[in-house]
This record gives structure tokens, C-alpha cells and sequence, in this order.
């Protein structure tokens, strides 16, 4: 809205506060997704070769990406929760495990579109699996059910006991 010459100028538009109970939420939405990527990270990260291992298994990447893939995911499931625990960079944090979670239901669907039976290894184990332990449907539901987590925290990323609040005062 632009004034009239003479007029008074515009207002700035003011900014809703957001309510305490949405930044509960979030808290509880931070420190549920922060336990998940821990969980997976600490699952992976003691038996690298395992890791990568279920890497291979998905059949999409090039034998000299799956060690590397393998081996680093672990750190970076374990960096997204500390970094959801401290409640720093939530905003950001949250797009790369929306990312992530979007690559995973990618690889799983793709498994599942092409006959593979795999285990995800998604929380450890993973690797070649009996048909009829193949259990895609749930892996995809399971990681949509996080990805709405992070969408959530992509929206309202403003949460309580985080380091993001105790900076921006």
C-alpha cells in the first residue's frame, strides 16, 4: 500500500506473535525428531562397513560413493540431533532432514518399485532380506510421519529452551 501525497505514510505491517502453545510444540516437535536422527545415528555409526553395507543394498549409488555415503551418514544423523537438541539453526536444520528424509522415502520406493528386498538400514542392520521381511510400506509411512516433524519446524521454527530464542533476545 503506498500513502497519498500528503497522507499519513503506511503502517508496517505488525507481526502476529506466535502463540506459547505452538512453541511448546515445537519444542516437543525438535527433541522427537533430535531422538530420532540420534537413534539412527548412533545405531550406524559403530559398524561403518554395515552402514555401508545398506548403502549398497539400495543398488542406485556408484560402488565409489557407497563407502563415503556409508561412512559420513551416521556423523550427519548425529549432527542433525545435536544440533535439534541445542535448538540451533532449527529453520535450517529442519530443511536438511526434510531433504534427507525425502532422499530416504526416494530410495526405499525405488527398492520397492524395482523387486529388491532390502532392509532399510535405516536404524542399523540393513542389507539383502527374505521377501517376505521386506517391509516398505511401513518404512515409508514411518518416514513421512518425520518429514511432516520437519515440515512443521520448517514453518514454526521458533521453539522454547532453544539456542535460536536465547540469541534473538
Amino acid at each position: 500500500m503506498a500513502a497519498q501525497p500528503g497522507g499519513p505514510a503506511p503502517t508496517p505491517t505488525a507481526r502476529r506473535p506466535v502463540p506459547a502453545w505452538s512453541e511448546w510444540l515445537g519444542t516437543a516437535v525438535r527433541l522427537g525428531l533430535a531422538v530420532v536422527w540420534g537413534w539412527a545415528g548412533l545405531a550406524k555409526v559403530s559398524d561403518p562397513a554395515e552402514a555401508a553395507q545398506a548403502v549398497r543394498a539400495y543398488e542406485i549409488l556408484p560402488e565409489g560413493l557407497v563407502k563415503p555415503i556409508g561412512y559420513g551418514l551416521p556423523f550427519l544423523e548425529l549432527a542433525l540431533a545435536l544440533l535439534l537438541v541445542a535448538g540451533l539453526g532449527v529453520r535450517l536444520v529442519a530443511a536438511v532432514s526434510a531433504l534427507l528424509l525425502l532422499v530416504f522415502i526416494a530410495g526405499i520406493s525405488s527398492a520397492w518399485a524395482r523387486g529388491i528386498s532390502i532392509d532399510c538400514g535405516c536404524f542399523g542392520g540393513g542389507g539383502h532380506v527374505d521377501e517376505s521381511r521386506t517391509e516398505y510400506l511401513q518404512e515409508i509411512l514411518r518416514d513421512t510421519g518425520f518429514l511432516v516433524l520437519a515440515g512443521w519446524l520448517l514453518w514454526r521454527p521458533r521453539t522454547r529452551l532453544s539456542a535460536d530464542a536465547r540469541l534473538a533476545s
